[in-house]
Order: C-alpha cells, then sequence, then structure tokens
C-alpha cells in the first residue's frame, strides 16, 4: 500500500509540481473565497510561528517572504491597494509609534 501523508492546508501554487517531480501525487482543489481567506490567515499564523522558531539570517528572509506573500494574497483578494495598506501603516505610525525605541511593557500601575 502507498505512503500517505495529509496536510491539509494552503499551499503555494507550483508545490503541486514539485510535488510530482519528487514522484508523488498531490490531491488538491480549488477553495471558495470565504474558505480562501480563513486559510490565508491560518497561514500567516503558520508562518509567523516559523518565524519565531528558526534560526539565522536566512531563515529570517525567507519567513517574512512567506508572511509578505500571504499579505499580498490577502491584499489581493479584499481588493485593498497596496498603496491603501502603506498609508494605514503609516499613519497608525504617526498615532501609536513604530518600534524603534524596542519597548517592553513590563506593568501598569493605576494613578500617577
Amino acid at each position: 500500500m502507498p505512503k500517505e501523508i495529509i496536510y491539509k492546508k494552503l499551499i503555494r501554487d507550483k508545490i503541486p509540481e514539485i510535488i510530482a517531480a519528487d514522484g508523488w501525487l498531490a490531491k488538491t482543489k480549488i477553495m471558495q473565497k470565504d474558505e480562501f481567506m480563513k486559510e490565508l490567515k491560518k497561514k500567516i499564523l503558520e508562518e509567523a510561528k516559523e518565524l519565531n522558531d528558526g534560526r539565522g539570517h536566512k531563515n529570517l528572509v525567507e519567513e517574512l517572504t512567506d508572511i509578505q506573500e500571504v499579505i499580498d494574497a490577502i491584499l489581493k483578494e479584499k481588493k485593498i491597494k497596496f498603496s491603501e495598506f502603506r498609508k494605514a501603516q503609516s499613519k497608525k505610525r504617526i498615532k501609536r509609534g513604530g518600534f524603534k525605541k524596542r519597548l517592553f511593557l513590563i506593568k501598569t500601575v493605576e494613578g500617577k
């Protein structure tokens, strides 16, 4: 009996070809829009975990690339222009700041 591995997750477009080149058969389906968005959100969490677990510069670049790819797919799926996204990012940075100061909140205490 042939070996079988169950994944049940969103994959990049060329993965079935890569799997076939390794001598395996990939069973896939095309998702509906709502299911696709749900899977994109799960994928960004998966990629964030891989970023957190990874080591080294090359891994950092690879995982950030994967995260950006998911962000790009969400923007496209929701018809959000990249310029709108960057404008919102800039606005939020002005209002709440970025991460340049490397601040770590330990606790808050009521009053002054």
